[in-house]
């Protein structure tokens, strides 16, 4: 058994009182918090092996280096990836989505073609194709949710995969409402039909096993810094046979074989889409992460995280006066809701002032929320270090909360 508290001694930001209430981090979506040896992994780097990378021979950058392409053979083992050269360093998955639509969609899609989404799609998984679509005439249709609930609905899917779709993107787990999507079934669909795919982990790859394979995706994004590791970092994993095919997405030193004045070579995947000196802590930062995801286990924290949010659901939907969103099973980490004549703004207000972090808005799902007829939602997310307790704390914030506008 899995001492969930004990864990707790490991994030040194835990300890603290905000407003003069212990702190309770319900903000785990947004962002994680950073365990000892991440914070340590880091303070090693930049005070012992502080240099840039594969450029120099001396010791200080040999370190360095090595260091980093050890933090692309642990992301390719993290999520089951066939070979290191398939792991592309990012900013997070922003940049990898944006990497993908820049570099192969530019390539490959024209007039008339259809880019696939869902309609539970993070900003980042749809701004970047709307941009794409506008310079190359593609068209962008979507699988539609059913409701509150947030569940796709896949009697659609037959209709939508028409022979004009090229690209099919889709988020893992949803951001704001906590739905698990099939991902599995939906790579597979469109597999069949010669449709490439990409999978927005970013809310899946801290939270539950993660195996690139088993999904038969074609791409696969997530952040560093919601699985415990630093901000600024995250991985593109793409299959090696379409990584070479694509251009690179940004030119400058690092990513080249030669350069003369009227030509330039490139590096094979994944370099050539690394240019520039990079962010060299980062992998670092988040090598230790995995470590230290793997070392609990990312069975054990997807189980610990739906019991969390079932036990949160639960206790929400016994109040009065609420609206909650998201599936009634296979619930991931969070709870979005609403209380009746509140903003969502306030509820987060308050909640601050008993020592709450909520996050309150429309969590970058906009369009989402207003297929929902709302602008904006309350959200608790949880992860590992969070305890039935704290959930308990939360539910009587929430109760003096609606006290409060009721008086």
């Amino acid at each position: 058994m899995t001492d969930w508290t004990s864990l707790r001694k490991d994030f040194p930001i835990l300890h603290q009182q905000v407003h003069g209430k212990p702190l309770v981090y319900f903000d785990n979506a947004a962002t994680s918090q950073k365990p000892r040896s991440v914070i340590d992994a880091l303070v090693h780097y930049y005070e012992r092996d502080n240099a840039n990378v594969h450029r120099g021979i001396h010791e200080l950058s040999n370190r360095a280096t090595n260091a980093f392409e050890a933090a692309r053979t642990r992301s390719a083992k993290f999520i089951n990836a066939k070979s290191a050269d398939e792991i592309i360093f990012t900013r997070g998955t922003t940049e990898g989505i944006n990497l993908v639509a820049a570099t192969w969609g530019a390539k490959n899609l024209k007039a008339g073609d259809v880019i696939l989404l869902t309609e539970l799609e993070h900003h980042s998984n749809l701004v970047p194709w709307q941009m794409l679509a506008q310079k190359t005439g593609a068209k962008i249709t979507y699988i539609p949710v059913t409701g509150d609930d947030g569940v796709l609905d896949l009697s659609k899917l037959d209709s939508l995969l028409t022979p004009q779709v090229k690209m099919f993107s889709m988020v893992h787990i949803s951001n704001s409402m906590g739905v698990v999507n099939p991902v599995e079934e939906l790579c597979a669909r469109a597999r069949k039909l010669g449709i490439v795919t990409l999978v927005d982990g970013a809310q899946s790859a801290g939270h539950l096993p993660v195996d690139v394979q088993a999904i038969g995706c074609d791409f696969f994004a997530f952040s560093g810094h919601k699985i415990c590791g630093p901000t600024g970092i995250g991985v593109l994993w793409g299959r090696q046979e379409i990584l070479e095919t694509m251009p690179p997405y940004q030119g400058g030193g690092e990513m080249i074989l030669s350069v003369g004045y009227h030509k330039t070579e490139f590096k094979h995947a994944p370099h050539r889409f690394e240019a520039g000196t990079p962010d060299i802590s980062g992998p670092i930062g988040l090598h230790a992460a995995m470590d230290y995801l793997d070392a609990i286990g990312r069975a054990n924290i997807w189980q610990h995280d739906q019991e969390l949010a079932n036990y949160a659901a639960e206790k929400l939907s016994a109040l009065k006066n609420i609206r909650i969103f998201g599936p009634k099973k296979n619930r991931a980490g969070l709870v979005s809701f609403l209380l009746k004549d509140v903003h969502a703004h306030d509820v987060v207000t308050l909640a601050n002032q008993g020592g709450v972090a909520l996050r309150g808005g429309h969590h970058c799902t906009q369009p989402l929320m207003h297929k929902l007829g709302v602008e904006s939602t309350a959200r608790a997310s949880f992860y590992f270090y969070n305890t039935k307790a704290e959930v308990d704390v939360f539910i009587e914030v929430i109760k003096e909360i609606q006290k409060f506008f009721a008086a």
